[in-house]
């Protein structure tokens, strides 16, 4: 317990204070009370721990099943609407914010089988991300806010997007999940180039009047 308090006044921005640690952060509450909840599922009382997981929910607004499997120092930044599935596997020291799902996707006949994601260490994953299905979000990976993903992540590369796509990955520290400037720059003078470039195509075609620069002028002119 002392360690994931720590851990968590390590990672917050805010800079919390112990106390404020321990008596106000649902996510680490819900952690907390999801430590009992698992072993009790794992003595083989299934209903209480799944009565003590509704109790935590209730109380914390996040929903932790009790068979998932949680590691070391798990943050769960202001927490309230997080669902993570029975099947989820969460690694050491990582990072969740509001909002985020670690969910199956409704397959019939998958039953005893594992259907929700495993997240490794020091993955962060933005608030509101859906991360859905039988897949690996890699170390050090991260997913951007409002994401939808459905494949495996690799190790340090950072997703955004509905379905989510790998934009790249460096060592700039991102806490929320989110990308570097540079590549959010890189992604919205590509999208203004070929906006350039369709009116190029229509002038050719003599569907309109707008000129257009090739997509590759258009990115070295922008970045200039």
């Amino acid at each position: 317990m002392f360690d994931l308090i720590k851990s968590i006044q390590e990672r917050d921005p805010a800079n919390p204070t112990f106390a404020e640690v321990l008596f106000a952060y649902n996510g680490f509450h819900a952690v907390s009370l999801h430590r009992v909840n698992n072993f009790i599922w794992h003595l083989g009382l299934k209903a209480f721990a799944r009565f003590g997981a509704n109790i935590t929910r209730i109380l914390t607004g996040i929903e932790i099943h009790p068979e998932a499997k949680i590691g070391k120092n798990f943050f769960i930044d202001h927490g309230t609407g997080v669902v993570i599935g029975q099947t989820t596997i969460v690694g050491d020291n990582v990072t969740i914010y509001h909002g985020v799902t670690l969910g199956g996707v409704g397959r019939v006949g998958q039953v005893d089988e594992k259907r929700h994601p495993t997240l490794k260490d020091w993955t962060i994953i933005g608030a509101g991300a859906q991360v859905l299905g039988n897949i690996t979000i890699g170390e050090h990976a991260k997913v951007g806010a409002n994401s939808v993903v459905t494949t495996d992540i690799p190790d340090g590369m950072t997703a955004i997007g509905i379905p989510a796509r790998v934009i790249g990955g460096d060592d700039t520290a991102r806490g929320y999940g989110m990308p570097s400037r540079k590549e959010m720059q890189d992604v919205t003078f590509t999208i203004d180039c070929i906006v350039k470039e369709m009116g190029k195509i229509k002038k050719e075609l003599n569907l309109g009047d707008d000129n257009g620069d090739s997509v590759e002028d258009c990115k070295i002119k922008n970045k200039v």
